[in-house]
């Protein structure tokens, strides 16, 4: 039976979501304005993040809050690393900073690890779906912007074609439906779904104080 999950995450987050779209980073980004370097420092913070989401949630692959949405072919973290290696070069993992607000999402992911893994399913909610629903458009914005050979420098963006786009993207929310959590437990993930969003608008806010003119 459904719990109201899937529902609450949507309605709860969804002004935190659409004020992360409008940053003034994410704006520069969308409108096909953002220099090459800009972007390789915001895929180097998202790479720490899921450097940091992805071991986690695999570690708990078998966890009830977590079972039901969890699927190899979401994790990006190498593809991200890829992105990184064509659009920087070698040694970007050095070169390139986390910002302060990156570092604390990476801790509060380790923390939750370890006390309250249920809790990574709200990240996983806020990246996963995003990244599937607006991916092949942030893919082409990036491609043209930058003058990117075909498929290269935007494996982040890359499910496959667009039947398995959709049908990871159908998987995750029916999962989100079979998630067995009680009142409580729903409360506490949308709660840090939430701060999930208020932390990368406050990652995007360090990105453009760093990298925007």
């Amino acid at each position: 039976m459904s719990t109201g999950l899937a529902e609450r995450l949507k309605s709860e987050t969804r002004t935190l979501h659409t004020e992360a779209e409008r940053s003034v980073f994410m704006g520069v980004l969308l409108r096909g304005k953002m220099a090459q370097a800009a972007y390789c420092a915001l895929l180097r913070n998202l790479h720490a993040i899921y450097a940091a989401m992805e071991p986690a949630l695999a570690r708990h692959a078998a966890h009830p809050a977590i079972a039901p949405v969890f699927a190899a072919p979401l994790a990006r973290t190498r593809s991200l690393a890829a992105d990184l290696d064509a659009l920087h070069g070698p040694g970007w993992g050095a070169a390139l900073a986390v910002q302060p607000s990156g570092t604390q999402y990476v801790l509060r992911l380790q923390q939750l690890e370890v006390n309250e893994p249920e809790l990574l399913l709200a990240h996983a909610y806020v990246r996963y779906l995003g990244d599937l629903s607006g991916g092949q458009m942030l893919s082409r914005i990036v491609a043209r912007s930058m003058y990117l050979p075909h498929g290269q420098g935007t494996a982040f963006y890359d499910f496959g074609d667009a039947s398995e786009t959709t049908q990871l993207t159908r998987a995750f929310r029916d999962g989100l439906q079979a998630v067995a959590v009680g009142a409580v437990g729903v409360d506490a993930i949308v709660t840090e779904a939430r701060s999930a969003f208020q932390r990368h608008q406050a990652l995007f806010e360090e990105l453009a104080a760093a990298h925007l003119p």
